[in-house]
C-alpha cells in the first residue's frame, strides 16, 4: 500500500511542480525575502560555550560561586617583559595607559603601578590604611630604580599578581564592568577603544604589549569565527562549482546549482535569525555544510535530466522523470543525512542542540529547493547541447567503474582480508585515543592572542581559573586562626603542583597585614602567631576599606572563603590527576563533618563539559545508527540486509577512530561530530546502491551476479561524483585557523572517501558472497517504499511545459 502511494505520489508531485512553475518561483522568492529580513536577528555569541546542561550539578555549583563572588572572567591583563620599560619616559607612559583605560565607562577599575596601594599601619589611629605606591610621577632613572627595587623586593603580596620577580615582567589588570562582560558592548570596547589605546602605546614606545584574559580571548576568538564564515562560504562555492563544472562541462548547469545552494545559504542564515540562535563555532559551519551537501542533490537531478534527454530528447518527459524517479531516492538520502545531524538534539547541550536543529532543518530545505528549482529552470531553457552530454561517456569514469568491477569479481578474498586487517589495526588505534578537555587546544595557533596565552602561561604559571570554595559553617569563621592556618596549608599543597599558579586567598591579605603591622618588613609576610592574631585582626577590622579588601576573598558574612589558582593548559589525564589530588588534600584538611567545600572554575567546567559531551555524542551516534537501521528495515524488510548495509558504513568510522588514535587527534567536541556527520552522509550511497540492486534483481529474474554488476555500473558514476564533491567540499574546512575545524574537515573528507570505496567494493562483495542467504524472494521482499521507480514510463505520459 505504502509502495503504491509512493509510486503515485511522485508523478503527481512532478505534475504539480511543472504546471505551477511561476507560482513556485514566486513563493521561493517570497520566502527568501522573508528569511533575508530575519538576518537582522542574527547575533554572534558573546558568552562562552557551556557544554553542560543548565541543571547539571557542576553548573549549579559554578552559578552559586558566581552569586557569592561575582563574575570571575571579567579581567583583561596587559603585560610587558622588557627592561626598556623601566625608564622615566616609558614607565610614565605605561601609567598613562592605565589611566586612559580606567576612564572608560566599560571598565570597573584598573590595578597597575599607577594606582597601586600599599598597606601601612597608622600608629596614631591604630589601623591599617592604603597609601599610593607612587607619591608623584617619577622623573629620573634613580627614582625608577628605587621604585622597581621596592616593588619587587618589599611587596610579596603582589608577586605573581602584578609582576613576576624573576623575569621582571610587569602587568596591568583591567576589570570590566560585570554587566557588559557577556554582551556585545564588551566586543565593541575591546576591538575598538581598547585595541586602539594599546596599539598607540606600542607605536609610541616600541614596547611589545602582551594581552590576555577571558574577555579578550573570547572576543578575539569570536572575531576569528566571524572572519572565517565568509571564507568558508566562498571557498565551498568555488571548490564545488569548479568540481561540478569539471564533471558536467556546462556553465548553465553550474550556475543553476550555485543558485540553489546560495538560496539554501540565505535560508540557513534566516533560520538562525528566526530562531534567534547565536552564531557559534559550530553554527558557523552550517552555511558551507549546506553548500557541500546540496551540490550532490544537484548532481543526481541534473545527471538524470541529461541522461533522459540523451535517451529520447523529450524535455517534458525528461523533467517529469527527474522528479518522479530521483525525487524519492534523493528524499531518502537527505532524510538519512538530516537524521545524522538531528541526533545532536538529544545531547542536553544547548550548543549541539541548536546546531542539530538548524542543520537538519536546512538539509531538508536544500532538498526541497533542489527538487523545485532545477526542473523549473531547465523547463524554461533549451535542451542541453551534445557537448553538454559528453561527460556521460567519459572513458576514465568507465575505467574506474571497470576497475571496481574487476576487484569485486576477482579479488573478493583480498577485499575481506584488507577489511579485517584495517579493522584490527583500527581497534588497536582506538585504544590510544585520548579525550581533550583543553579550552584553548582548538584556538588558532598563529593568532597573536594565542601566543599571548602561552606567554602568560609561562610568566604566571596558569591561564584558566580553578576556584576552591570553603564554607566554615560559621559567621566570620574564615578569619579564625585555625581556619586561616588550614587555608594556608591548602595553599602550600597547591604550590607543590607545578602546573598550578601561586594561590590567592584571604591568607595573603592577612600575611600582608602582619607585614604592614611590622612597618612593611618583608620577612614578616606570614600568618600571625596566636599571640599576634588578636591585635592584628582587631586593627584589620578597624581599618578603612576593610570590606573592600576582603570582598574578593571572603563573602559578605565572613563565613565562606575562596582560594583561587590558575592551571596551565595540560592534557586531560593530567588535569584529572590534579583534580583528584586537590580533592584529596581538601578532604584531608577540611573534614566533611565540619566544612562544606567545593571546587569549580572555568577549567573544571570545560573538562567536565567535554567528558559529558563525549558521553552524549556516543549515545547520539548509537541513536543515529539505530534510526538508520530501522529506516533500512522499513525500506527493505530484511534483517540480513540491515546487517550487510551497516558493515560498509561502520567500518570507515572505526578506521577513522583508529587513525585518530595513531596520529594523536584527541576526542573533543569538534572531532566527535565527525562520526555522526560522516555516517549520516555515507549511508546515502548504500541506499542508492541497494535500491538499484533490488530493482535489477526483479528485472533480471533474481540473477544475483548480473544484478550486482548492473547496480555497480549504474550507481558507481553518481556515487563517485558526489563523493568527490563531498571530499573536496569538506576539505575547505582545512583552511580554518581553528584546530578542531581543521580536524573535522580532514576526518570527514577521509571518512567519506573511504565509505565510497566500501560501498562500491565491500558492499557488492558481501552481496555476492552471501547471495544464497540474502538474494531470494523471501528475503528481498517488495519494500515498503520504492526508492527507485520502474525504469521506463510510457512515452505517451507527457506534461505540458
Amino acid at each position: 500500500m505504502v509502495a503504491k502511494l509512493s509510486q503515485n505520489f511522485w508523478p503527481a508531485t512532478a505534475r504539480i511542480i511543472l504546471r505551477n512553475r511561476i507560482l513556485i518561483l514566486v513563493i521561493i522568492a517570497a520566502i527568501t525575502v522573508f528569511f533575508g529580513f530575519q538576518w537582522q536577528n542574527m547575533r554572534f555569541s558573546n558568552t562562552e560555550a557551556n557544554l553542560l546542561p543548565d541543571d547539571h550539578p557542576i553548573n549549579l555549583e559554578y552559578e552559586e560561586f558566581l552569586k557569592q563572588f561575582g563574575e570571575e572572567g571579567n579581567a583583561i591583563v596587559l603585560a610587558i617583559r622588557d627592561s626598556n620599560l623601566y625608564t622615566p619616559e616609558h614607565f610614565n607612559r605605561w601609567n598613562v595607559l592605565s589611566k586612559q583605560l580606567d576612564a572608560f565607562p566599560e571598565v570597573e577599575f584598573v590595578i597597575s603601578t599607577d594606582n597601586l596601594k600599599e598597606l601601612v599601619k597608622d600608629n596614631e589611629l591604630q589601623e591599617f590604611v592604603l597609601k599610593p605606591f607612587l607619591k608623584s610621577e617619577p622623573d629620573n632613572q634613580q627614582t625608577i630604580d628605587s621604585l622597581k627595587h621596592h616593588l619587587f623586593n618589599n611587596l610579596p603580596f603582589y608577586d605573581q599578581l602584578l609582576f613576576n620577580k624573576e623575569s621582571e615582567t610587569i602587568r596591568t589588570i583591567v576589570y570590566l564592568d560585570k554587566d557588559i562582560v557577556n554582551t556585545s558592548v564588551r566586543k565593541d570596547f575591546i576591538l575598538n577603544d581598547f585595541s586602539t589605546l594599546v596599539q598607540n602605546f606600542e607605536t609610541e614606545t616600541g614596547l611589545d604589549v602582551r594581552v590576555s584574559g577571558m574577555p579578550y580571548i573570547r572576543t578575539m576568538n569570536a572575531q576569528n569565527i566571524i572572519d572565517e564564515i565568509g571564507m568558508f562560504i566562498t571557498a565551498a562555492l568555488v571548490v564545488t562549482s569548479l568540481i561540478f563544472f569539471f564533471f558536467f562541462r556546462s556553465f548553465r548547469a553550474t550556475l543553476i546549482s550555485m543558485c540553489v545552494v546560495i538560496i539554501g545559504v540565505m535560508w540557513a542564515f534566516g533560520i538562525l535569525g528566526l530562531l534567534q540562535y547565536e552564531i557559534t563555532v559550530l553554527t558557523a559551519l552550517i552555511p558551507p555544510l549546506i553548500i557541500v551537501i546540496g551540490i550532490p542533490n544537484c548532481i543526481f537531478l541534473i545527471n538524470k535530466y541529461q541522461q533522459e534527454v540523451k535517451k529520447h530528447g523529450n524535455q517534458a518527459l525528461s523533467l517529469q522523470r527527474v522528479i518522479s524517479k530521483i525525487g524519492n531516492a534523493t528524499l531518502m538520502t537527505n532524510i538519512t543525512t538530516a537524521s545524522g545531524f538531528a541526533t545532536f538534539i538529544i545531547t542536553d547541550s544547548k550548543l549541539l542542540t541548536e546546531f542539530g536543529i538548524v542543520a537538519s532543518i536546512n538539509i531538508v530545505f536544500i532538498f526541497i529547493l533542489s527538487l523545485l528549482i532545477i526542473p523549473i529552470i531547465y523547463s524554461f531553457m533549451a535542451l542541453p547541447k551534445t557537448k553538454h552530454l559528453k561527460h556521460l561517456n567519459k572513458r576514465w569514469i568507465d575505467a574506474f567503474v571497470n576497475w571496481m568491477e574487476r576487484i569485486v569479481r576477482e579479488r573478493r578474498i583480498g577485499v575481506y582480508v584488507v577489511s579485517v586487517m584495517l579493522l584490527v589495526a583500527s581497534i588497536i588505534g582506538i585504544y590510544q585515543i585520548r579525550i581533550s578537555g583543553s579550552p584553548i587546544e582548538d584556538m588558532p595557533k598563529s593568532a597573536q592572542f594565542y601566543k599571548d596565552i602561552r606567554f602568560f602561561e609561562e610568566e604566571f604559571d596558569g591561564i584558566m581559573p580553578v576556584e576552591i570554595v570553603i564554607d566554615t559553617d560559621r559567621k566570620n569563621g574564615v578569619l579564625r586562626p585555625v581556619n586561616l592556618r588550614k587555608i594556608d596549608e591548602l595553599g602550600e599543597r597547591i604550590k607543590e603542583v607545578p602546573e598550578l599558579s601561586k594561590p590567592t586567598s584571604v591568607v595573603e591579605l592577612v600575611k600582608y597585614s602582619k607585614q604592614a603591622f611590622y612597618n612593611g618588613i618583608p620577612k614578616y609576610y606570614q600568618l600571625p602567631t596566636s599571640q599576634e592574631n588578636t591585635f592584628i585582626m582587631n586593627v584589620v577590622r578597624k581599618s578603612e576599606g576593610d570590606g573592600q579588601l576582603l570582598k574578593n576573598f571572603v563573602d559578605s558574612t565572613g563565613q565562606i572563603a575562596r582560594v583561587t589558582t590558575f592551571i596551565k593548559d595540560v592534557k586531560t589525564e593530567r588535569m584529572e590527576e590534579i583534580e583528584a589530588r586537590l580533592l584529596e588534600n581538601i578532604e584531608k584538611i577540611f573534614p566533611e563533618d565540619r566544612y562544606k567545600t567545593s571546587m569549580t572554575g572555568k577549567a573544571l567546567l570545560f573538562l567536565k563539559g567535554t567528558k559529558y559531551l563525549v558521553k552524549n555524542l556516543i549515545l547520539s551516534l548509537t541513536l543515529a545508527i539505530g534510526l538508520i537501521a530501522l529506516f533500512m528495515a522499513y525500506l527493505f524488510r530484511s534483517f540480513r540486509m540491515i546487517v550487510i548495509s551497516l558493515i560498509p558504513n561502520l567500518l570507515p568510522l572505526v578506521v577513522t577512530a583508529g587513525v585518530m588514535g595513531f596520529v594523536g587527534v584527541p576526542i573533543k567536541p569538534s572531532t566527535i561530530l565527525v562520526f555522526s556527520i560522516a555516517f549520516g552522509i555515507s549511508v546515502d550511497d548504500t541506499i542508492h546502491f541497494l535500491a538499484k540492486y533490488r530493482q535489477e534483481l526483479t528485472a533480471n529474474h533474481w540473477q544475483i551476479q548480473k544484478s550486482v554488476y548492473a547496480a555497480l555500473r549504474e550507481t558507481g558514476v553518481s556515487m563517485f561524483y558526489t563523493s568527490i564533491v563531498l571530499f573536496f567540499g569538506f576539505s575547505v574546512f582545512v583552511l580554518s585557523s581553528f584546530g578542531g575545524t581543521v580536524a573535522l574537515g580532514a576526518l570527514v573528507s577521509a571518512t567519506l572517501l573511504f565509505a565510497m570505496l566500501a560501498n562500491l567494493i565491500l558492499l557488492p562483495s558481501l552481496l555476492l558472497s552471501l547471495e544464497r542467504s540474502i538474494a531470494n524472494k523471501e528475503v528481498m521482499k517488495k519494500p515498503q517504499i520504492d526508492i527507485l521507480p520502474k525504469d521506463e514510463l510510457p512515452e505517451s505520459e507527457n506534461i505540458n511545459v
